[in-house]
């Protein structure tokens, strides 16, 4: 009946002479009326304490009926779960439910140390990966690990982020809250008359895309998750910019996690995958939309406690910050770790800490216990190993853009830097090259090259504070129909760093161990533990974009370029929270194909990049202000006189920064003033009409009539003018 699921065995068999001399512990009652009804568990210090026996504990494996049949064989699929709870849930104890939905139970395993379910692969499931069970088991909860669809014990075929997916993870839900059916292994119907009905996810990579997925449905029972490392759209996973980072993934990841018995079964699933999801292209289309959780954020009523590593180039962190401005713009409550690392577990990179955390978080969130995790910053961040900061939101709330233009060479520099507007014409040009290194993109900054281009700061007189997304936009004209382009921010400063490129991704596995709850026989609670690889070099890589040039107007088509017509491309690089040190340089490099992580293009295309109008949007804390400190810059254009101001008032005019075409004309007014008393060298009047100017300018700016970046320019520009009058 069950095919493969024959082979398992209920796990602990309890007696009624057993139960009937079981007491049940004494109630502390929490936050709401539900918990009081429910709950059964003791605080100290605030959290929930370790009262019930792990070794005593409940474990089974059933099996959820769903709607769904992704194999095609006629029959409703079938969703393993193996479940651990506490003794007392036999009698009246009612607890709530830590879940990780996963399809790596029966192959690559999960944790650092990989554990799966069947360890010596006999056909009983006598593990629960991962500390999780050993753990809050103990502190009154069930933990619930779901095998997804089509992997491990579970019917169907695994559609690679498919809404068979999410509806695999969210019947088990319903189930735990009194609706749909299910049975354990003898065949018997079974209830969850254990359960709260209160649920939170977690989990790392494809485990917590799961848990955004489920929480992107709206379903009801799940109180919070937490996902690690997540994925929020597939897209994003396996595509950048419309150019895809190799082919056929949805269909590789998906022949990898299929149960061992169903792979061959399941290839037409695969195929069809493979021909919807159209590398050809890499265009965004609705094989890819349906995959897109980010934008049923509004359905969201879980709260989210998101960990991400900021260097990790598996699932890139454009994951995270998607997501985390989706959920903002939701008012969603929500919590925040980024780290160093790449995809690594936060109990691989700050297991204590972690540990105390989520654990306040679940009691806060399935317990009903008041404490005060939400009391605290929303926003942790590792600055240097092991080196944490907190802010009250990401990006930072100080942070806005500045528009840095890309400016010609100067006598020791390939390209430079401007923070006001370029008014000339000027342009330079790279040739693609898709056998270019990323190293060969960086080094020898101070070097010019026919294959990037490459824009580099001054020494930094003050350190810079990057919080956000940046935003590349290039004019440009390409002799081909297609081509890519890569832009990168890098810190050139020798500085020990966190390797988060070494194989351990920013850490290293020691030989000792902690452990971290109780143990069984068959499940030990004690892991190996971990410490921050660091390396010093000469520059570090901040942050990356992308972007398939064909996809200049949007990513759902494919534009084949004209050659030698303009075009303006726009793309993010990936959102960044990094300081750069005082004496170091920030470069921006550009260049097209980037085999390091996208299939590259063999055109050799040549591209004619206009500087004046090519800018990277750069998110500074502090603002253009703290950019033109650091950079040394007094703020402005430097002008001559009102002639050269004038300028500047035209270039902000055509761009659209004033909103109030009275205002406009009111500067316009002082400038011909300022021109005309220039001429009598009446410096008095001049100075005077720009003091006048500059209320103005205040004036427009408090109201809202008038951008920052003008604002400053002009302010700046009329104060070099009044300082040469003076």
């Amino acid at each position: 009946m069950f095919s493969k699921t024959n082979k398992k065995v209920v796990h602990a068999v309890l007696s009624l002479a057993v139960l009937s001399a079981l007491a049940t512990p004494e109630i502390v009652h929490g936050a709401d009326d539900t918990a009081q009804e429910k709950g059964g568990y003791e605080l100290e210090n605030g959290v929930t304490e370790p009262i019930y026996s792990y070794q005593d504990a409940i474990t089974e494996t059933i099996y959820v009926e769903s709607t769904m049949d992704s194999d095609r064989d006629g029959e409703p699929d079938r969703i393993a779960v193996d479940i651990i709870r506490p003794l007392e849930t036999e009698d009246d104890l009612s607890v709530p439910i830590i879940m990780d939905a996963s399809p790596y139970y029966e192959g690559l395993g999960r944790g650092n140390e990989s554990e799966i379910k069947d360890p010596d692969h006999d056909g009983v499931n006598e593990m629960f990966p991962l500390f999780y069970d050993n753990y809050f088991v103990p502190r009154g909860y069930a933990v619930v690990q779901v095998d997804m669809v089509g992997t491990n014990n579970s019917d169907g075929c695994p559609p690679t982020g498919g809404e068979e997916e999410t509806e695999s993870v969210n019947v088990v839900i319903n189930w735990l809250n009194g609706k749909g059916k299910a049975w354990n292994e003898a065949g018997n119907e079974i209830e969850a008359d254990w359960s709260t009905g209160k649920v939170g996810m977690i989990g790392k990579s494809y485990d917590g895309t799961l848990a955004n997925a489920a929480a992107a449905s709206g379903v009801e029972g799940l109180e919070t998750i937490v996902p690690i490392g997540a994925i929020s759209s597939w897209y994003d996973y396996y595509r950048y910019g419309g150019t895809p980072f190799y082919t056929n993934g949805p269909g590789n990841l998906s022949r990898r996690v299929t149960s061992s018995e169903r792979v061959e079964d399941c290839a037409v699933v695969r195929e069809e995958m493979r021909l919807a999801a159209d590398d050809e292209t890499g265009d965004y289309n609705a094989f890819w939309d349906e995959r897109n959780f980010v934008k049923n954020a509004d359905q969201v009523e879980a709260s989210v406690f998101a960990i991400h590593g900021i260097n990790d180039y598996n699932v890139k962190a454009n994951h995270f910050s998607n997501w985390w401005e989706a959920l903002a713009e939701n008012d969603v409550p929500r919590k925040l770790w980024l780290t160093q690392t790449g995809h690594v577990d936060p109990f691989d990179f700050r297991r204590a800490e972690w540990v105390d955390t989520l654990h306040q978080w679940f009691d806060y969130w399935l317990l009903d216990i008041d404490n005060d995790i939400m009391d605290e910053p929303v926003v942790d961040i590792e600055r240097a190993a092991d080196e944490w900061e907190t802010q009250s939101a990401w990006p930072d709330e100080e942070a806005s853009a500045v528009n840095v233009r890309f400016a010609p060479a100067s006598e020791t520099l390939p390209g430079t830097w401007l923070t006001s507007p370029l008014l000339d014409a000027s342009t330079q040009s790279f040739t693609d090259d898709p056998y270019q290194t990323e190293q060969q993109m960086v080094e020898n900054a101070f070097n010019s090259k026919e294959n990037r281009l490459l824009f580099l700061s001054p020494e930094l007189g003050d350190e810079v504070h990057l919080s956000g997304v940046p935003e590349l936009k290039l004019d440009a004209t390409v002799d081909k129909e297609n081509t890519h382009l890569t832009a990168l921010v890098v810190d050139y400063g020798v500085d020990e760093r966190v390797d988060h490129r070494d194989r351990g991704e920013g850490i290293r596995t020691l030989d000792s161990e902690s452990c971290w709850g109780e143990s069984s026989e068959s499940d030990d609670a004690c892991y190996k533990e971990t410490e921050k690889t660091t390396v010093e070099a000469p520059y570090e890589i901040v942050t990356h974009g992308w972007m398939d040039a064909q996809n200049w107007e949007s990513l759902s088509t494919s534009n084949p370029l004209i050659p030698g017509d303009s075009y303006s491309f726009e793309w993010e690089a990936l959102p960044e929270d990094y300081i750069f040190k005082e004496g170091h340089r920030i470069g921006i490099v550009i260049a097209a194909s980037d085999d390091r992580w996208l299939i590259p293009d063999n055109n050799f295309a040549t591209f004619d990049v206009s500087l004046g109008e090519s800018t990277i949007s750069f998110p500074v804390v502090g603002g253009k202000n703290a950019l033109d400190n650091a950079l040394g810059y007094e703020g402005g254009t430097s002008p001559e006189n009102a002639g050269d101001m004038k300028e500047i008032v035209d270039y902000y005019l055509d761009n659209g920064a004033f909103s109030n075409p009275g205002v406009s004309r009111a500067v316009q007014a002082h400038i011909r003033s300022v021109e005309q008393f220039e001429r009598k060298e009446r410096g008095d009047k001049v100075i005077k009409h720009l003091e006048n100017l500059k209320k103005l300018l205040d004036n427009q700016k408090n109201n809202n009539f008038l951008t920052d970046e003008a604002y400053l320019v002009l302010t700046a520009d009329a104060n070099t003018i009044i300082d040469k009058w003076k």
